[in-house]
């Protein structure tokens, strides 16, 4: 027997095809104009060999304990127990955790994307069950984009807020006639939102503006960061450079008296400020176009050129998220303000600038109509929270002081790591400064589906049912459709909902009414949609019985702001419509950063040259440039052992593609495997030889499992993972951000015998 049903995933619907009880496949929604490829991975992954099918522990932890000595996190096998003696020694754990050293000691890791859906919701769960007992230390931000999230705020306004009113791609098509992207417009990350996606339009709204007559150039490395159907003119710049050439650009319009010097009259505070800095009067530099191009590589006439365009046509200038993942990263986007600012277009349909286009599948396409219901985690008694990006240093440095946006705080001391529905194994940078880390807390825990390196760098191991082992419903945080998620199968071996697990450790623990309130997974889905039919209402939404939604299929709602246009009221009339700023105005200089003395973020926009680019001396021993990122195959690391995963891979290894010129000077021809090196790491991958990239730079794609081979003296990865190269260094005092993009590299054709990759097995006794 076999039948379909709708289901949803972070990269958009699918229909499960379920043969005989078991699932053979998630095929593309026929509603989805562009879906994604990546929903082929599910079923392979889900039936893979690298499944947890049982409770496991760390062979030297079940001997030893917590105060084992000579901890070897991600080199051991795990022993496979019950279910009983594995809730019963974390029951103890917490107990004695709490007991000798406080809540404070125990870090709710829980960061990632984990599966869709309202109800299992990873991070929600854990957190709730922590709170009702006792509480744990939270992580803040996130890796995708820290650094706007906190400068942001000081300068123009809250940067999740300003994501949601972001100018629509239609107001571009009627009045917009040149975008100007600053890292791309990769369609490959907008097939992903958190929460789901009900349909992919992007890439229809972008046609639209080219098929209206707007212009699109791209400032990236990598050229298919735009599409070639935007036929946009490729601009490749030494990666980090991007601040110096928009400096270039608003030199020239200053200098050509093109700037709006009235918009910054009376919508912005600090200009003169910045100016002084821009002409060289603060320190003797001229960052005039000239000066751009021997930073970035860019032509300086090209620069004058497009500075010119830019102010004669209605300008929309857009930066990626990924470039504020470097050194310094808080510039490119204070200076994307700064450029629109001087132009004047902010808050005109089709103008101003934009940071996250590109980043996911919503951010200029809809927004949800009403707030969906959430799973609540009630109130965390612990007040103390880390900088996400900054957990090796917490484990690494405890009760050290560090600086952190204006504050001075302190790393707690963390005895206790709890992980579920994140991998930081793929997040994090500097892997093997990571594995540290991971020594030094006494027991760690991991809620996993399979076995990934953060599974196996635990001491506990919890078998996870998937998305499609469980009933549930999808919403995404800015995507405006509910998807129905009815279980597709029952989980494979002993898997378990995380909030069973919950709820008998909250029996064990004393804290079960609490936690549950009474009710089971099912009752909360039951409640959580009633929840949400009663916020439909007043919205003119009558939503069906659960039942029926679940057997049905995607609901989808009308944009509510199908013309917005970001920043409109505040330019109709700054009085009565202020930004959240101290000063109500976008603060070209702000003179509250300026009161941290950082030396690493000041108080306007600046050029400060990366730590490692390839303006540094450093290519002499490391010669490329390593930029990294999302892959179209996977959402991050999620199902990498999935089909449509290994489809791309070049001899079991992730590609990395090379130019032409490069590839012949180090005697690379595609389909080798190379080995990427630098003083932190190396990793082997498939050479993908291509014109797309520009010379002295290699990509490489993320997310691929971590493999490390131990017999290596640096614990080489055999798969491909670029966060063995990457440095754990933080964008700034201010924003603490990782800089994963500032990393050189050296790149030679490996020779000998391949490696096994290991990752997608079991690393069972």
């Amino acid at each position: 027997m076999s039948h379909k049903q709708v289901t949803a995933n972070h990269w958009g619907a699918g229909v499960a095809r379920i043969e005989n009880d078991t699932l053979s496949a998630v095929e593309p929604h026929s509603g989805d104009p562009n879906p994604s490829r990546i929903n082929e991975n599910i079923a392979s992954s889900l039936k893979g060999t690298a499944r947890v099918l049982k409770p496991s522990i760390r062979e030297g932890y079940l001997k030893h304990g917590f105060n084992e000595q000579n901890r070897k996190r991600g080199e051991e096998k795990f022993v496979e127990v019950s279910w009983d003696k594995a809730l019963d020694l974390i029951t103890a754990e917490i107990k004695r955790v709490k007991k000798d050293h406080g809540n404070e000691a125990i870090y709710a890791g829980s960061y990632g994307w984990a599966s869709a859906g309202r109800v299992h919701h990873a991070q929600s769960q854990l957190k709730r069950f922590l709170n009702v007992n006792g509480g744990s230390v939270r992580s803040v931000g996130n890796y995708s984009y820290n650094a706007a999230l906190e400068l942001m705020p000081h300068i123009v306004g809250d940067f999740r807020q300003h994501v949601k009113h972001i100018t629509r791609w239609s107001t571009v098509a009627k009045e917009g006639e040149l975008v100007v992207m600053f890292g791309g417009m990769p369609l490959r990350n907008t097939q992903v939102s958190g929460g789901g996606v009900g349909k992919h339009t992007i890439r229809d709204d972008l046609l639209s503006c080219v098929e209206a007559g707007v212009r699109f150039v791209n400032f990236s490395p990598l050229k298919t960061d735009a599409i070639n159907a935007l036929n946009a003119q490729w601009l490749a710049p030494r990666p980090g450079s991007d601040t110096a050439i928009m400096l270039g650009l608003a030199h020239t319009l200053y200098a050509e008296g093109l700037h709006d010097q009235a918009f910054l009259n009376k919508y912005t505070v600090g200009a003169d400020k910045f100016l002084a800095y821009l002409t060289g009067e603060t320190d003797g530099v001229v960052k005039d176009a000239d000066w751009a191009q021997v930073q970035s590589g860019i032509d300086a006439e090209t620069i004058r050129s497009l500075a010119r365009e830019m102010k004669a046509k209605r300008t929309l200038v857009t930066c990626a998220v990924s470039l504020q993942r470097a050194d310094f990263g808080e510039q490119p986007l204070w200076m994307t303000l700064t450029l629109a600012c001087m132009l004047g277009y902010i808050g005109l349909p089709g103008g101003g600038y934009g940071i996250g286009y590109g980043a996911d599948s919503a951010i200029g396409t809809s927004d949800r109509p009403f707030r969906w219901s959430v799973f609540p985690q009630l109130k965390n008694p612990v007040e103390e929270f880390l900088p996400v990006a900054m957990v090796a240093d917490m484990l690494l440095h405890p009760n050290e002081e560090y600086p952190y946006n204006g504050q001075t705080r302190t790393f707690p001391d963390t005895k206790m790591v709890w992980w579920a529905g994140g991998n930081p194994f793929h997040h994090h940078q500097d892997l093997n400064r990571l594995r540290q880390a991971f020594q030094k807390p006494e027991t760690i825990i991991v809620n996993e589906i399979n076995w990934t390196a953060t599974a196996r760098h635990a001491d506990i191991v919890l078998p996870i049912a998937s998305s499609l082992e469980r009933n549930d419903f999808g919403a995404g945080h800015q995507d405006n459709s509910l998807v129905p998620m009815p279980r597709a199968m029952m989980p494979r071996g002993e898997a378990r909902e995380e909030y069973e697990i919950y709820c008998d450790l909250a029996k064990r623990l004393g804290t079960y009414e609490a936690f549950s309130e009474g009710r089971t997974s099912a009752d909360w889905l039951d409640h959580m949609w009633e929840d949400l039919q009663e916020i439909a209402k007043p919205h003119g939404y009558d939503l069906p019985e659960l039942e029926t939604f679940q057997k049905g299929d995607i609901i989808t709602f009308d944009d509510p702001a199908p013309e917005a246009v970001f920043l409109k009221e505040f330019r109709d009339d700054p009085e009565v419509n202020p930004l959240t700023t101290p000063s109500g105005k976008i603060e070209l200089y702000c003179e509250f950063i300026a009161g941290f003395n950082y030396d690493d973020c000041k108080g306007h926009a600046s050029w400060l040259p990366p730590r490692e680019w390839l303006g540094s001396d450093k290519t002499k021993t490391y010669p490329l440039h390593l930029v990294s990122g999302q892959p179209e195959t996977r959402l991050h690391s999620q199902y990498d052992n999935g089909d449509f995963s290994l489809e791309k891979k070049i001899k079991g290894r992730e590609p990395v593609l090379i130019n032409p010129v490069d590839a012949k000077k180090y005697s690379i021809v595609d389909g080798d495997i190379v080995s990427l090196k630098n003083d932190r790491g190396e990793c082997l991958a498939g050479a993908l030889v291509t014109d797309t990239i520009m010379q002295g730079v290699v990509f490489l794609w993320t997310g691929a499992w971590y493999d490390p081979d131990f017999s290596t003296s640096n614990h080489r990865d055999t798969h491909g993972n670029p966060n063995v190269l990457t440095h754990d260094l933080r964008t700034s005092k201010l924003g603490q951000g990782p800089s994963a993009q500032s990393v050189l590299v050296s790149i030679e054709k490996f020779v000998g015998e391949l490696p096994e990759i290991k990752v997608f097995k079991a690393p069972l006794v």
